[in-house]
Protein backbone atom coordinates (compact mmCIF):
# COMPACT_ATOMS: atom_id res chain seq x y z
CA UNK A 1 0.00 0.00 0.00
CA UNK A 2 2.35 2.48 1.00
CA UNK A 3 4.88 3.61 -2.03
CA UNK A 4 8.18 2.85 -1.84
CA UNK A 5 10.05 5.49 0.31
CA UNK A 6 12.90 6.09 -2.43
CA UNK A 7 10.23 7.23 -5.07
CA UNK A 8 8.53 9.43 -2.89
CA UNK A 9 11.66 11.50 -1.41
CA UNK A 10 11.82 11.88 -5.45
CA UNK A 11 8.67 12.53 -6.27
CA UNK A 12 7.62 14.88 -3.41
CA UNK A 13 9.44 17.64 -3.38
CA UNK A 14 9.04 18.20 -7.40
CA UNK A 15 4.78 17.80 -6.60
CA UNK A 16 4.78 20.01 -3.66
CA UNK A 17 7.02 23.02 -5.67
CA UNK A 18 4.61 22.90 -7.77
CA UNK A 19 2.10 23.85 -5.40
CA UNK A 20 0.32 20.63 -5.13
CA UNK A 21 -0.28 18.14 -2.62
CA UNK A 22 1.17 14.17 -3.00
CA UNK A 23 -1.69 12.17 -2.42
CA UNK A 24 0.20 8.57 -3.13
CA UNK A 25 2.30 6.91 -5.48
CA UNK A 26 1.51 3.16 -7.24
CA UNK A 27 3.41 0.88 -9.32
CA UNK A 28 1.61 -1.65 -11.70
CA UNK A 29 4.99 -4.00 -12.53
CA UNK A 30 2.63 -6.35 -14.77
CA UNK A 31 1.12 -3.43 -17.03
CA UNK A 32 4.36 -1.28 -16.05
CA UNK A 33 2.48 2.10 -14.96
CA UNK A 34 3.59 4.67 -12.57
CA UNK A 35 0.87 6.63 -11.11
CA UNK A 36 0.67 9.84 -9.26
CA UNK A 37 -2.11 11.12 -7.39
CA UNK A 38 -1.88 14.58 -6.90
CA UNK A 39 -4.84 17.22 -5.17
CA UNK A 40 -4.80 20.58 -4.50
CA UNK A 41 -8.33 23.09 -2.86
CA UNK A 42 -10.56 23.13 -5.26
CA UNK A 43 -9.44 19.98 -7.20
CA UNK A 44 -7.31 18.87 -9.52
CA UNK A 45 -7.69 20.06 -14.02
CA UNK A 46 -6.07 18.53 -16.85
CA UNK A 47 -3.78 21.35 -17.15
CA UNK A 48 -2.49 20.34 -13.64
CA UNK A 49 -1.98 16.71 -14.20
CA UNK A 50 0.20 17.99 -17.54
CA UNK A 51 1.90 20.23 -15.55
CA UNK A 52 3.20 18.28 -13.18
CA UNK A 53 3.43 15.36 -15.72
CA UNK A 54 6.15 17.48 -17.55
CA UNK A 55 8.53 18.30 -14.64
CA UNK A 56 8.26 14.70 -12.97
CA UNK A 57 9.17 12.69 -17.02
CA UNK A 58 12.36 15.76 -16.84
CA UNK A 59 13.42 14.79 -13.21
CA UNK A 60 12.72 10.89 -13.50
CA UNK A 61 14.78 10.83 -16.60
CA UNK A 62 18.04 12.29 -14.69
CA UNK A 63 17.42 9.74 -11.56
CA UNK A 64 15.68 7.05 -13.46
CA UNK A 65 14.65 5.33 -10.58
CA UNK A 66 13.06 2.70 -12.29
CA UNK A 67 14.41 0.20 -14.56
CA UNK A 68 12.72 -0.65 -17.58
CA UNK A 69 10.20 0.96 -19.66
CA UNK A 70 7.57 2.41 -18.03
CA UNK A 71 4.32 5.12 -18.48
CA UNK A 72 3.91 7.79 -16.54
CA UNK A 73 0.11 8.76 -15.15
CA UNK A 74 -0.66 12.05 -12.99
CA UNK A 75 -4.35 11.55 -11.66
CA UNK A 76 -6.23 13.56 -9.11
CA UNK A 77 -7.88 10.71 -6.63
CA UNK A 78 -11.40 11.11 -8.03
CA UNK A 79 -14.25 10.60 -5.96
CA UNK A 80 -13.06 7.13 -5.03
CA UNK A 81 -10.16 8.48 -3.73
CA UNK A 82 -7.36 6.24 -2.76
CA UNK A 83 -6.44 6.19 0.87
CA UNK A 84 -2.06 5.48 1.34
CA UNK A 85 -1.69 7.16 4.74
CA UNK A 86 -2.77 6.93 8.40
CA UNK A 87 -3.75 10.71 8.02
CA UNK A 88 -5.35 9.57 4.75
CA UNK A 89 -8.06 7.47 7.07
CA UNK A 90 -8.04 10.04 9.93
CA UNK A 91 -9.55 12.75 7.29
CA UNK A 92 -11.99 10.55 5.88
CA UNK A 93 -12.99 9.19 9.60
CA UNK A 94 -17.07 8.57 9.00
CA UNK A 95 -17.01 7.55 4.94
CA UNK A 96 -17.68 3.98 3.36
CA UNK A 97 -14.38 2.45 2.26
CA UNK A 98 -12.90 -0.70 0.13
CA UNK A 99 -9.82 -2.62 1.31
CA UNK A 100 -8.09 -5.22 0.66
CA UNK A 101 -5.49 -6.87 3.02
CA UNK A 102 -1.88 -8.52 2.52
CA UNK A 103 -3.04 -11.25 5.30
CA UNK A 104 -6.19 -12.41 6.29
CA UNK A 105 -8.00 -11.08 8.91
CA UNK A 106 -10.63 -13.69 10.24
CA UNK A 107 -10.37 -15.60 6.87
CA UNK A 108 -11.10 -12.40 5.03
CA UNK A 109 -8.41 -10.47 3.21
CA UNK A 110 -11.62 -7.64 1.26
CA UNK A 111 -13.54 -5.79 3.67
CA UNK A 112 -16.05 -2.92 2.51
CA UNK A 113 -17.56 -0.72 5.94
CA UNK A 114 -17.93 2.59 7.65
CA UNK A 115 -14.64 3.76 8.33
CA UNK A 116 -14.46 4.83 12.13
CA UNK A 117 -11.47 6.37 14.38
CA UNK A 118 -7.90 5.72 13.69
CA UNK A 119 -5.89 4.83 17.05
CA UNK A 120 -2.58 4.96 16.40
CA UNK A 121 -1.41 2.65 13.82
CA UNK A 122 -5.34 0.89 14.07
CA UNK A 123 -8.00 1.39 11.76
CA UNK A 124 -11.57 0.99 12.80
CA UNK A 125 -13.95 -0.40 10.80
CA UNK A 126 -17.64 -0.89 10.70
CA UNK A 127 -19.13 -3.53 8.60
CA UNK A 128 -22.76 -5.17 8.70
CA UNK A 129 -22.93 -4.13 12.57
CA UNK A 130 -19.29 -6.22 13.04
CA UNK A 131 -16.26 -3.48 14.40
CA UNK A 132 -12.84 -4.86 12.97
CA UNK A 133 -9.80 -3.54 14.37
CA UNK A 134 -7.22 -3.22 11.24
CA UNK A 135 -3.93 -2.60 11.53
CA UNK A 136 -2.31 -0.17 9.01
CA UNK A 137 0.36 -2.03 8.29
CA UNK A 138 -1.43 -5.00 7.02
CA UNK A 139 -3.49 -2.96 4.54
CA UNK A 140 -2.50 -3.35 0.92
CA UNK A 141 -5.03 -1.39 -0.47
CA UNK A 142 -7.61 1.18 0.30
CA UNK A 143 -10.62 3.33 -1.51
CA UNK A 144 -13.14 5.66 -0.48
CA UNK A 145 -16.30 4.53 -1.78
CA UNK A 146 -18.21 7.07 -3.35
CA UNK A 147 -22.13 7.79 -1.66
CA UNK A 148 -24.93 9.29 -3.60
CA UNK A 149 -28.09 10.94 -2.33
CA UNK A 150 -30.96 8.77 -3.40
CA UNK A 151 -34.23 10.48 -4.97
CA UNK A 152 -37.26 8.90 -4.98
CA UNK A 153 -39.63 9.05 -7.97
CA UNK A 154 -40.91 12.56 -6.92
CA UNK A 155 -37.39 14.51 -6.53
CA UNK A 156 -37.67 14.03 -3.05
CA UNK A 157 -34.66 13.25 -0.77
CA UNK A 158 -35.31 9.45 1.08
Amino acid sequence: MKGPERLTRLVEPVVEGLGYELVGLEFDARARIFRVYIDQPGGVTLDDCTRVSHQLSGMMDVENPIPGEYQLEISSPGMDRPLFTVEHFRRFSGSLIRLQLVRAIEGRRRFKGRLGAVEGDLILLQEDGVDYRIPFESIEKARVVPEFEQKNRKGRDR
